[in-house]
C-alpha cells in the first residue's frame, strides 16, 4: 500500500472514530509500528492530526481533508478514466461547475478539447488549468481559502453561486453509501457542495471505487439528489447493482493516452 493511500485511510478512521491506536493500525494495515509512527508524524506536520500516547486524534478545527500533495499521486489511472467518462457527457457551449478535488481536476483536463464552455470552480488548481486552456470562460467563486487543498469555501462562495445556473455540477466525495448517501469529512465544504447541486440541472459525483461502502462525517446529499455517480471499473458488480442506474463505471484508460 502506498504511503499516501495508507495515510488517507488513517484520516478516514480519525474522522470516523475520533481516535486511532498505532498498534491496531499496524496490525490492520499490515505494516510495522514504525511505519505507522512515521505516518502519524506526517499527518501531524500537515496539521491533520495530534499525536497522543500510543496513537493520534484529529486536530481541532483541521480541514479533515488530505492535502493535494498526498492525494494527487493516488489511483491516477482510475481518476483519469472517471474524468474522461464524466467529460463525455458535456456538450460544447454548456456551463459546468467543478468542485474541488483531484478527481474533478481530471474532469477539467478531459474537458480541454471542448469549445465555448463556461467553467465555474472553487478550486484554485482547477482555475489555473482552465485559465491556461484556450476557448473557455472561467468564473472563480470568492470565499476563504483552505490552503493545503486549494479550495475556496464560505458564505461568499455560496452567494456567488446563487447568481448563476449551470448544466452540470461535478462534485467530489469522501464517501458513498447506499443508505447514508454522499458524505464528506470536511463540514466546511458541505454548504458549498449543496449550493452547487441546487443551481445545476444535473449533479454528478465523481469518485473512485474505494469511496463506496463508506460513511464520512457530514452528509452532502441523498442519492435521490444526484443524477449519476461516475466511478472506475474496479467497483464490484454486485455493489454497483445496489445503486441501480445511478452508477456509471468508466472503462479503463491509459494515462499516457490522455
Amino acid at each position: 500500500m502506498l504511503a499516501s493511500t495508507r495515510r488517507r485511510e488513517i484520516m478516514h478512521r480519525l474522522v470516523t472514530d475520533g481516535y486511532v491506536e498505532a498498534k491496531a493500525l499496524a496490525d490492520e494495515l499490515g505494516v510495522d509500528a514504525s511505519t505507522i509512527r512515521r505516518d502519524l508524524d506526517a499527518l501531524e506536520r500537515a496539521g491533520q492530526a495530534q499525536r497522543t500516547h500510543g496513537g493520534a486524534r484529529p486536530t481541532p478545527g483541521a480541514t479533515a481533508k488530505l492535502p493535494y500533495a498526498m492525494k494527487e499521486g493516488e489511483r491516477l489511472a482510475e481518476k483519469a478514466a472517471i474524468g474522461q467518462a464524466a467529460a463525455d457527457r458535456v456538450r460544447d457551449g454548456e456551463t459546468v461547475i467543478l468542485d474541488s478535488g483531484s478527481t474533478t481536476y481530471e474532469v477539467a483536463r478531459a474537458l480541454r478539447n471542448r469549445t465555448g464552455l463556461t467553467v465555474i470552480t472553487n478550486d484554485l488548481r482547477i482555475a489555473k488549468y482552465i485559465a491556461e486552456t484556450p476557448g473557455m470562460r472561467l468564473l472563480v467563486t470568492g470565499g476563504e481559502l483552505l490552503g493545503s487543498v486549494f479550495t475556496l469555501v464560505g458564505e461568499r462562495a455560496i452567494a456567488f453561486l446563487s447568481d448563476y445556473t449551470a448544466d452540470w455540477a461535478f462534485l467530489g466525495a469522501d464517501a458513498i453509501h447506499l443508505e447514508a448517501g454522499v458524505t464528506n469529512m470536511n463540514t466546511l465544504e458541505v454548504p458549498l457542495k449543496r449550493a452547487m447541486i441546487a443551481v445545476a440541472a444535473h449533479a454528478v459525483v465523481v469518485a473512485d471505487s474505494s469511496k463506496f461502502g463508506r460513511r464520512a462525517l457530514a452528509k452532502v446529499a441523498g442519492l435521490d439528489e444526484i443524477t449519476n455517480i461516475v466511478t472506475d471499473s474496479d467497483l464490484v458488480p454486485a455493489d454497483s447493482r445496489q445503486f441501480g442506474n445511478v452508477v456509471i463505471q468508466a472503462p479503463p484508460v491509459e494515462i499516457d493516452q490522455l
